[in-house]
């Protein structure tokens, strides 16, 4: 496979992934707000704006946090590269260079779904943000099934997983660190009167209040993060799909599980055995330091499977090895 094909699968995926995620956020914010009094409202729409990291474009368009802002500005707002609409557009354009490589049935969803955002305006989110932070998330929902059931579970298909899994465990990431930083700083832990119904919020972010209910009969802060972060049954646990990851790449090098094929899998081994090993206690001494170390660690997987797969100026050392002599021997004649 050719690496821009590659690439584009991969990013095609992650953009898809972000949009859902953006989308799933706001619109469990919406519903958390209805509940929260009109004082905290600023604490419930801010970190909304931390967990993309775009604080700063942020105060630059916009004077304070609340509602029609934050929507806004993760929605629709042209300055912002990971507003949902800029971020179906960038995977609508990934899908376009590589459409050859891809099912009609993924193409035609992918361009409804695009026509469907990219139409709509702020004052018809408004009216009814849930409709189209559904259709953000169904969307999706439907491209994913759609790939699975319509394209060859090849190399291709598993970049795509590669760029969902990993997009998916960095996401959760961000979001169990900025809310349970909130939380923790300004609610006063898991006993604030209000703090129950954020616990809720945090996990309905990640589509995960229900298979927790289901795992655990208490909302007790330990129990969230420990399930959020090693839960290995739940397909949004940064365990999960990092797990995920870590397959799909090793499918495509063909390498054995003990034998990593390049800096990728190395980076993706690491980082699984150690959720596999770690005490949940640990994490919880300096939940915000592990996590933002988290963060950086999956920002290096990305930089290796880029520099492994998609930048032909790089040459992973096995085949440099193998050019070298090559052309040692081509001297030698």
């Amino acid at each position: 496979m050719l690496s821009r094909v590659a690439e584009s699968l991969f990013w095609m995926a992650r953009y898809l992934e972000r949009a859902e995620d953006v989308a799933r956020i706001i619109a469990v914010n919406f519903q958390a707000s209805l509940d929260a009094p009109s004082a905290s409202q600023e604490l419930t729409w801010e970190p909304m704006i931390t967990i993309t990291g775009d604080r700063d474009l942020f105060t630059a368009a916009f004077a304070r946090y609340d509602a029609e802002s934050v929507t806004s500005f993760l929605t629709l707002h042209p300055g912002n590269p990971n507003a949902i609409a800029s971020c179906i557009s960038r995977a609508r354009e990934n899908a376009r260079a590589v459409r050859e490589q891809i099912s009609r049935e993924m193409w035609e969803q992918l361009n409804r779904l695009y026509h469907s955002i990219v139409n709509a305006d702020l004052a018809t989110i408004a009216r009814n943000p849930y409709d189209f932070f559904s259709e953000v998330r169904n969307g999706s929902h439907l491209f994913q099934g759609i790939t699975d059931a319509t394209m060859a579970h090849t190399e291709g298909w598993e970049f795509i997983q590669t760029g969902k899994f990993l997009e998916r465990a960095d996401q959760t990431a961000r979001i169990l660190d900025v809310k349970y930083n909130a939380l923790v700083s300004n609610m006063g832990g898991e006993t604030a009167p209000l703090a129950s119904l954020q616990w809720i919020a945090l996990l309905k972010s990640c589509s995960a209040f229900e298979p927790y209910r289901r795992a655990h009969s208490q909302l007790q802060a330990w129990r969230v993060v420990d399930f959020l972060l090693f839960d290995r049954t739940f397909p949004r646990s940064v365990a999960f799909c990092l797990d995920q990851t870590r397959d799909a790449l090793r499918r495509i090098s063909d390498s054995p599980l003990d034998r990593p094929a390049n800096t990728a899998e190395r980076l993706l081994g690491r980082l699984c055995a150690e959720l596999t090993y770690l005490d949940i206690r640990e994490a919880l001494a300096d939940l915000h330091m592990f996590l933002d170390d988290m963060q950086h660690k999956l920002n290096h997987v990305g930089d290796a499977i880029a520099q492994s797969y998609f930048d032909v100026n790089t040459m992973p050392a096995g085949v440099a090895a193998i050019s070298r002599y090559v052309q040692a021997q081509q001297q030698q004649q």
